[in-house]
Parts: structure tokens; sequence; C-alpha cells
């Protein structure tokens, strides 16, 4: 059975291949069981999550991914994610790859931020905001250079250190990015604008979008957490990456909805929809887009059939 760490992952999951793999299975579709989604008590810290996302391509593979958020794992200086993907035969059953569950989560999210651009973003958008500096900012940076022209990356979070370290990092990569401390400055200016946050209030506000800007929401994963308020979610065309898993756990559609802000209408596709021509997507260089993000099982599965064709193939 073949194990792959971390770095293994990393170098196994290159951007334009896993963009590409992804957009395949969204495209030809896989078996997906509603996720098990489980909050885990933490006494004197914020509650876990526990995620358990199964995904199977009848007669070809099955895998399952066991993974752990913990939100304060920041102040010991750990990641928020843990987790494995355990990747078998869909013929068979037998078992063939443990792949680091972590490094597959946040490029597989990201990857799928960028694909989801790919078709809302305006092909001209030239500067991207990250708002937020865990894991998934660098990831998301890269991701998003891949499929659009980016020459300036603006970053911003609440500890500004951890912003100013996280551009270090990103100019590391080749990425010409700096920190920003002003929010709504960064926001007004950027083509692109990536939350990845467990923020419980919305941080981007509607009115400061401009008009031609995509706003990818990655974070807010549960229907309690939010990052865009009602503005955003009205002035924008909406899109997300599946139903099932956006209107479910979404907070940012959830909400809206439950208030009566939006409809169920409002929202005009999911991914799928988008990468097989269903709906085309950006239709003006002048509207405003919205993606929302909450993760699906087929991204795992995509990724870790990439990762492990890649390696065995040699």
């Amino acid at each position: 059975m073949l194990v792959l760490n971390q770095e293994e992952t990393r170098r196994a999951l290159q951007w334009p291949a896993l963009i590409d793999a992804i957009e395949t299975m969204f495209r030809g579709g896989c078996v997906m069981p509603v996720r098990h989604h489980h909050a885990i008590e933490v006494p004197g810290e914020s509650d876990a999550t526990l995620l358990l996302m199964p995904a199977w391509v009848p007669g070809s593979y099955m895998g399952v991914k066991i993974l752990s958020v913990f939100p304060d794992n920041s102040q010991r200086s750990l990641p928020a994610i843990f987790g494995t993907y355990l990747l078998s035969s869909g013929k068979t059953g037998e078992m063939l790859a443990a792949i680091e569950g972590g490094e597959l989560t946040a490029r597989r999210t990201a990857a799928t931020s960028a694909l989801a651009a790919k078709y809302l973003a305006r092909e001209d958008a030239s500067e991207l905001l990250m708002v937020g500096t865990g894991r998934l900012s660098l990831n998301l940076m890269q991701a998003h250079a891949a499929v659009r022209p980016l020459t300036s990356f603006h970053i911003w979070g609440r500890n500004a250190p951890a912003a100013e370290k996280a551009a270090e990092e990103a100019c590391a990569l080749g990425l010409n990015a700096k920190a920003w401390i002003d929010l709504e400055a960064a926001t007004r200016s950027a083509d692109i604008i990536c939350c990845a946050t467990l923020s419980h209030e919305p941080l981007i506000k509607g009115e400061w979008l401009k008009a031609g800007a995509h706003l990818d929401l990655v974070g807010a994963f549960k229907p309690t957490m939010r990052e865009s308020d009602d503005v955003a979610v009205t002035r924008a065309h909406l899109y997300v990456d599946t139903f099932d898993g956006a209107l479910k756990e979404g907070g940012d559609i959830v909400q809206p909805l439950e208030a009566g802000i939006i409809q169920r209408d409002d929202i005009r596709a999911e991914l799928a929809d988008l990468v097989s021509g269903r709906h085309p997507g950006r239709s003006s260089d002048q509207e405003i887009t919205l993606f929302k993000s909450v993760g699906a099982a087929l991204e795992d599965l995509a990724g870790a059939i990439l990762a492990y064709e890649s390696r065995t193939a040699k």
C-alpha cells in the first residue's frame, strides 16, 4: 500500500493537474453519500469538528477522508486541520493508499476555488486579496495564479504579524505579496477576494465590492459562521460548489436564505453546471460573482486518485 506524507502529497498534487482532475470529476460525477459531521467538545476551548467524507466511482476507485478541525490549535502552533485519506480499489476493495489528509484538503480546496474562478472571475483579473492567514492562504494564492494572470497579492488578517509572515512566505514562492491593514481599501481594489477564515461575523461588506469583482468564500463551513454580509449576497450573482452542501452548511448562504434576504432561485448554479456547460458562468465584465464552497467528497477522491496514479505510474 502506498503511503504519502505531507511533502509527498504536495509534490503529487501540482496545481494545473489537480485543477484539471477536479474539473473532470465534477463533469463526470461520482457517488457522494451525505458526509458525517460531528461536533467534538474540547474542555475550555472552542468545539472541534470530526468529518467523515466517503465517495466512489463505481468499478473504479472508492475512498473516505477522516478529518478533524480544531480551531484553537493556533494557540499550540499546530495546524487546525489533521486527517488521512484512505483510497481503495472500486473493483476489489483492496486498500491502495493512505494519503496525508490535511495537505490533500488544503490543496483540493484551493484548486476547487481556482476552478470556479476560471468560470467566474474576469479573465484579466490581476489583483487578489487574501483574507485569512492560515494554512489555506498560500494555497489559494498559488492556485488562483494558475488560472488568472495575477500580478499582486494583498493579505489581511486579524493578527498583523501573521499577515506579515504570510506575505513573506508568499514572496518566497515568487508571488508579489504584501500584508495589508485596511480591509476595506484592499477589498475595494481587488479583482478577486478569497476568504478562508473561521469567522462567525461578516468580514466583507457588499458595498466594498467593485464592479467585476469575484468573491471566493472558502471558510465559514458551518451554518453559524459567515464571511460576507447581506449586501454582498444581494449584489452578487451566486454560485456554490454543490447545492447539497452549501444549502445546509455554508452560513454565507444558509443565513440569508433563512432570513428571506435571498431565495433558493437566486443561486444560479453549482460547479458541475459550470464545468459541463449547463451554465455559462460570468457573462459580463461588470457583474459581481460570489462562489461559496463547503467542500465535497468528490474533490478529495479526485485528488487522491491523481496522487496515487502519479506515484504508481513510474
